[in-house]
């Protein structure tokens, strides 16, 4: 029996390439020690040789769905490494595992395993390596864990494990390794964990935990990883965490932390990655970051940081991403910061720095992303920007730059993403933007830019958003347009464009949003339109349209919104867009649409900002139906020629805040609706038969029909007449 237990390993289902072939392994492993088992005494199978056929028997080898584990296995008392890891065992951490007293290694990650961690887990005095990783474990940490006097590795990130850490823990003085992350882990970092004095990692992200960090963690002298990300830790961050000078990362992001960047920060000589962004932390960037000689990647983005971006920053040669986004940070860009020459992501957006954007950033080789939107910085971009630099993205949009845009920005093909918007550039698009052919999106919005629509834009075939509304633009927008196969949203609003709207407009298939409002499109709006299914929000407001909309504008079923206003549009409004379900507002005022109020409008059950049919040529009566809107906010009727009496229908619009129908010929008594008598007489004025409400009492009783329509003024007075007519001649 003494050369039976040199074979200490009890690995059998161990998944490394495929499932079926881990089933083989597995039960081959068995085969193996029981035949060791049977040659190692002639008087048959010792007690854990039965165990172990009895493990076995209870396993059901179904796709490596091998069942539970069975309580049997705590006869193992020589067991030495357990590894059932990358299986589907189910159930819960059989309690007998801890009379296992010879146990190094157990590794039961990757599982389904369910329950708590055993409180017998803690009678393992030899364990070394603890892996429950990936399961579905709950409940809290068991103070026994203190009890494991050897384990040098504990590892149960992505579980359902709740409750505080034990303050036992501290009694681990072998520990290196600590990751719980991805579970429901509460209460505060005990301090004791100071205790374990060998540890290396210390990883809790994605819990719970709240309370100060504890000072105590500057005694883990040989700590390399602190990650505590996204918790809801308070208070400072502890300048004893300065004494940790081993640390190579500091990852606490996504808490609540408050107060200053410790300058003691800047001992961590070896430290590569500090990320302290979203949290509330104030005050300076501290100079010594500077000292940071290691460091390659830092983000304090998301914070409440004030003063100037420190010079020393320059020092740290190796840097590679600088993220200080939305801060409070003041002055100017330094000039410095353009011998970080590893430099691939920086990112100083949503600020207050003033000045120019320095000029040696052009030389960075390695830079890709680079982001300064929302400031106030001046000047030129840059010109040679792109021309060493492989850019992927760039915004500098919400800025108070000047002059032209950089020739070869996408001088290596590989931008995506290039916003300019809202500064003062001036001139036209280049060429080596209109021909760069991995551009995705382009939204220089907000500019003096001039010139005509490019024609090449369309020969990208990545291309899905074009912004270049509120600039200078001028011409028609060519033909070519329909070969922008991929183009998802296209803002040309606030511009001069003129002639016709092409009909290849039809062939962007994938068209969301297309906006070319205020400008000077005339003619028809081309039917072809209809085509783009995709259609959610279509403004063609503000400019020179004539003759009737195409009716099959009620096949865009995914339109939110819609705006035809201040045209010269003509003809019916088509019945058809009773059909839009998905419509959130619609803008028709300012044409001369002639006819009655498609009752069929009463079926947009979505519609919520607003119906505007002003300032148009309508007729007839007020669809009743238009009182089912129960979402809409404005109802705008004003400037028509509709006749008949308010619909009572309008008093089951709990939602509206406005309504408009002055200036039509209108008559009767306006429905005693609140809405109706808190608004401005301004709305209901220009009809001469209205009255009641803030247009004061009528001067004849009103009779109202059993179906809620008022007869009107001129009969009733007729009626009167006759009445008093038979009276008198009797």
């Amino acid at each position: 029996m003494g050369m039976l237990f040199q074979l200490r390993t009890v690995a059998p289902f161990h998944a490394c390439r495929s499932r079926r072939s881990v089933s083989v392994v597995g039960f081959a492993g068995f085969v193996l020690l029981l035949v060791l088992l049977m040659l190692s005494g002639s008087e048959g199978l010792n007690t854990e040789g039965q165990l172990l056929l009895s493990l076995k028997s209870s396993l059901h080898n179904d796709f490596n769905h091998l069942g539970t584990l069975s309580p049997s296995i705590g006869g193992l008392i020589h067991l030495t490494h357990l590894d059932v890891s990358f299986n589907q065992f189910s159930g819960s951490i059989p309690k007998a595992i801890g009379n296992c007293s010879m146990l190094e290694v157990l590794n039961l990650y990757n599982n389904q395993l369910e329950g708590c961690i055993p409180d017998e887990l803690g009678s393992l005095s030899n364990l070394q390596y603890l892996s429950i990783y990936n399961n579905k474990l709950s409940g809290p940490f068991p103070e026994t864990l203190g009890n494991l006097s050897s384990l040098e590795e504990f590892v149960a990130y992505t579980n359902n494990l709740t409750g505080p850490l034990p303050r036992s823990l501290g009694n681990l003085k072998q520990l290196r390794i600590f990751r719980a992350g991805q579970n429901a882990i509460s209460g505060s970092l005990p301090a004791e964990i100071s205790g374990c004095k060998s540890l290396e990692m210390l990883g809790i992200a994605e819990n719970s935990l709240g309370g100060e960090i504890p000072k105590e963690l500057g005694m883990l002298g040989n700590l390399s990883d602190l990650i505590l990300w996204e918790n809801q830790l308070s208070g400072v961050i502890p300048k004893e965490l300065g004494n940790c000078t081993d640390l190579t990362i500091l990852s606490l992001y996504e808490n609540e932390l408050v107060g200053e960047i410790p300058f003691e920060i800047g001992n961590l000589k070896f430290l590569k990655n500090l990320y302290l962004y979203r949290n509330a932390l104030n005050g300076t960037i501290p100079k010594e970051i500077g000292n940071l000689s290691m460091a390659t990647e830092i983000d304090f983005s998301e914070n409440c940081l004030t003063g100037d971006i420190p010079v020393e920053l320059s020092k740290i040669k190796g840097l590679r991403l600088l993220h200080l986004f939305l801060n409070q940070l003041t002055g100017v860009i330094p000039d410095e910061l353009c011998s970080l020459v590893n430099l691939t992501n920086l990112d100083l957006s949503i600020n207050y720095l003033t000045g120019p954007i320095p000029v040696g950033f052009q030389y960075l080789t390695e830079l890709l992303l680079f982001q300064l939107f929302d400031n106030s910085l001046s000047g030129s971009i840059p010109p040679g920007l792109g021309v060493y630099s492989q850019l992927w993205l760039v915004d500098f949009s919400e800025n108070q730059l000047t002059g032209q845009i950089p020739h070869h920005l996408c001088r290596h093909s590989n931008l995506i993403l290039l916003n300019l918007g809202s500064n003062m550039l001036n001139g036209n698009i280049p060429t080596g933007v209109t021909n760069c052919k991995s551009l995705v999106q382009l939204r220089l919005s907000g500019n003096r830019l001039t010139g005509s629509l490019p024609s090449d834009l369309c020969k990208l075939v990545n291309l899905s958003t074009v912004k270049l509304d509120s600039n200078r633009f001028s011409g028609p927008i060519p033909p070519e347009i329909g070969d922008c196969k991929t183009l998802q949203r296209l803002h040309l609003s606030s511009n001069y464009f003129m002639s016709e709207l092409p009909r290849e407009i039809g062939n962007l298939s994938q068209l969301v949003f297309f906006n070319i409002s205020s400008n000077r499109f005339t003619g028809q709006i081309p039917r072809e339109i209809v085509n783009c299914k995709m259609l959610q929000r279509l403004d063609l407001s503000r400019n020179s349209f004539v003759d009737a909309l195409p009716y099959e504008l009620g096949s865009l079923s995914q339109l939110e919104l819609l705006k035809f206003s201040d045209n010269k549009l003509s003809g019916n409004i088509p019945a058809a867009l009773g059909n839009l379900s998905h419509l959130i507002e619609l803008q028709m005022g300012g044409n001369t649409f002639s006819g009655g109020i498609p009752p069929e409008l009463g079926a947009l059950s979505s519609l919520q900002i607003a119906m505007n049919l002003s300032y148009n040529n309508l007729s007839g009566t007020i669809p009743p139906e238009l009182g089912n809107l129960n979402l809409l906010e404005f109802l705008l009727l004003n400037n028509n020629q509709l006749t008949g009496v308010v619909p009572d229908t309008f008093g089951t619009q709990s939602s509206l805040l406005a309504c408009n129908v002055s200036y039509n010929d209108l008559f009767g008594y306006l429905p005693p609706i609140p809405l109706f008598n808190n608004m401005d007489v301004s709305n209901f004025i220009g009809n001469k038969g209205l009255c009641g409400g803030p247009l004061g009492d009528c001067f004849v009783f009103l009779y109202t029909s059993s179906k809620g329509v008022r007869a009107p003024v001129a009969k009733i007075m007729e009626i009167i007449a006759t009445v008093i007519g038979g009276i008198y001649l009797i």
